[in-house]
């Protein structure tokens, strides 16, 4: 949800717009992209879009066009960490378990009935569900899938190369084994009591694949999907950025409502806004203050709100800064940096300031916690005593493009290197688009960078752990240190800080194990203090999510968790 845009896990987009006109269009499909451009480049489709109107010749009330502001690089939720990916994938794809639509309660999903007790969980699957190939969706899938992502041994793993994150983190560290009882009964047995277990059951990470897809196409399927979703797969063209889902009749589901979808990449959050308010975009995502201003002013449309479960944050990398290994370096940089100014005028006050990793919606969240105050004479002090008081220098990797927890990522780049030159400390910003940035930190390459986190289930376990547990072996640390490298065996690449507390990670796995709500808040709130003091990131923001929807759109829910919910819309 890296969060999401972060990292760990798995689970289609028309033309982008250079000026003030989107056209979606194809012309055929393409075969792998290049360098998962996030559209930033303002690709106009002029190699054969020819729908100028934004309809390309079809039914107005038959094609939803969503746009967004940057690419997906793969269609396969077991290759990525990216939330452009799962916006996409979630349309293609099924969960064993739900969530309710704009709320973080469990429903059904594939498994009809479900409950946990203690180290087992037990399933009952749906009958009659189908994936687009025709094949009949059974237990055997979602072993298929399950050891596709996380077991070495199986003849069809897709490789430690290619699976992201998510596979430990989501499954591969808490199932011990899966036992099948015909098609539809399903009995899984963990490695431990782990609290979240059923709501990973409902993150995009862990949808299932059709074990004959596996079979037939490996690794091909990050282009060709193959899920038992609402809309199948049209036509993906990379080149253009563009993929054209189409509605799958036999679906189980509600829906879908209209008889395509089509995911636009706009680099420009101005050009996006610009194309809702002449009618050739029917959502928008991805809002700034400026074009959320554009989007509240213009007619036909409107701007949708909601409190969002997401954290943005900048990750010192400890493993490669030696300054940033000192404690004191990090608070300094904390209080250097205007976070309240980033908020309230880069974010227009759709964000609030962040103290902590869990955003104060969710369950543990230590309300007695402040934001670190704007106090330069501190920083200064604070370097002095760490015996940096002449300043250093890093690099700050960034994204080009806008995501929900940093709309304005270049401004901010920009705040950010102005306020720590006023403590002497240099930044060089390395600006990139979606893809290769996410690839180039989860690879330990950066200095420090922006990022931040969807949340994938809304429980606190998939931020504190998620994010800044190492996941290594006990032999990859040491006492004299608390970070690890990015080279151990089995380290968390979404933990883009290389942070190893011991104490932290402690009282993270003991919260794993313990089910009474009561106790978990207790251990979150001191596991929270933890991270606030000992500074692994930069705390920016929590931000709302905010739509732009077309007044001809019915049915569309915001979402914090899990969506968007394309099936449910219908247009006029």
């Amino acid at each position: 949800m890296s969060s999401r845009d972060e990292n760990v896990s798995r689970r289609k987009f028309l033309g982008a717009a250079g000026g003030a006109a989107v056209t979606v269009g194809l012309a055929g499909c393409s075969g792998n992209g290049d360098d998962g451009s996030d559209g930033s480049d303002g690709s106009d489709g002029s190699d054969g879009s020819d729908g100028s109107d934004g309809s390309d010749g079809d039914d107005d009330t038959s094609l939803l066009r969503y746009g967004r502001g940057s690419h997906s690089p793969t269609l396969d939720f077991q290759n990525s960490t990216s939330g452009e990916v799962a916006k996409v994938t979630e349309q293609i794809y099924d969960t064993l378990i739900n969530f309710e639509p704009g709320e973080s309660t469990l429903t059904d999903g594939l498994a009809s009935d479900y409950s946990i007790d203690g180290e087992t969980a037990s399933l009952t699957l749906k009958e009659g569900v189908t994936f687009h190939n025709g094949e009949e969706f059974t237990a055997q899938d979602f072993v298929a899938t399950y050891r596709r992502f996380v077991d070495s041994e199986y003849e069809h793993y897709a490789g430690d190369d290619y699976v992201s994150a998510y596979g430990p983190f989501t499954l591969g560290n808490w199932i011990d084994d899966i036992q099948v009882d015909g098609d539809y009964e399903m009995t899984i047995q963990l490695t431990q009591t782990y609290a979240p277990f059923l709501r990973n059951l409902a993150m995009f990470a862990a949808a299932v694949h059709s074990e004959a897809a596996i079979e037939e196409y490996g690794t091909d399927l990050s282009e060709n999907a193959v899920g038992t979703g609402p809309f199948e797969l049209d036509t993906l063209d990379d080149s253009n950025e563009q993929v054209r889902l189409a509605a799958y009749d036999d679906y189980w589901g509600d829906g879908p409502e209209v008889d395509e979808a089509v995911f636009v990449t706009v680099g420009e959050n101005s050009t996006r806004a610009q194309s809702l308010a002449s009618g050739e975009l029917d959502i928008i995502d991805g809002i700034g203050a400026q074009s959320s201003q554009q989007v509240e002013g213009a007619d036909g449309v409107e701007l949708v709100r909601t409190e969002g479960i997401n954290v943005g944050y900048m990750a010192f990398n400890m493993a490669a800064v030696e300054e940033f290994q000192d404690r004191r370096v990090r608070q300094a940089v904390s209080h250097a940096i205007d976070t309240e100014a980033i908020v309230n005028q880069l974010y227009a006050g759709f964000a609030t300031q962040a103290s902590q990793p869990l955003p104060s919606n969710v369950m543990g969240h230590n309300d007695d916690l402040d934001p670190y105050p704007y106090d330069p004479e501190e920083a200064q002090s604070l370097l002095e005593e760490a015996g940096y008081g002449d300043g250093f220098s890093f690099e700050l990797a960034t994204f080009q493009n806008p995501r929900g927890y940093n709309p304005s990522p270049i401004q901010t780049a920009e705040t950010v290197a102005s306020n720590l030159g006023e403590v002497g400390i240099e930044v060089e910003i390395n600006q990139q688009s979606f893809s290769p940035f996410l690839e180039y930190t989860a690879q330990g390459r950066h200095d420090a960078c922006f990022l931040g986190w969807y949340t994938d289930n809304a429980d606190p376990d998939n931020f504190a752990y998620v994010l800044l547990h190492p996941q290594v072996d006990e032999g990859e640390l040491t006492e004299d240190q608390d970070w690890v490298s990015f080279d151990a065996e089995g380290y968390n690449t979404s933990n883009r800080s290389a942070w190893a507390n011991q104490e932290y990670m402690d009282l993270v796995e003991e919260a794993q194990q313990t089910t009474a709500e009561s106790e978990r808040v207790d251990l979150y709130n001191e596991a929270m203090q933890i991270a606030h003091d000992e500074a692994p990131w930069v705390y920016l923001d929590y931000a709302e999510e905010l739509r732009g929807v077309a007044d001809r759109v019915n049915g569309f829910q915001i979402a914090a968790i899990s969506g968007p919910y394309l099936n449910l819309v219908s247009l006029e």
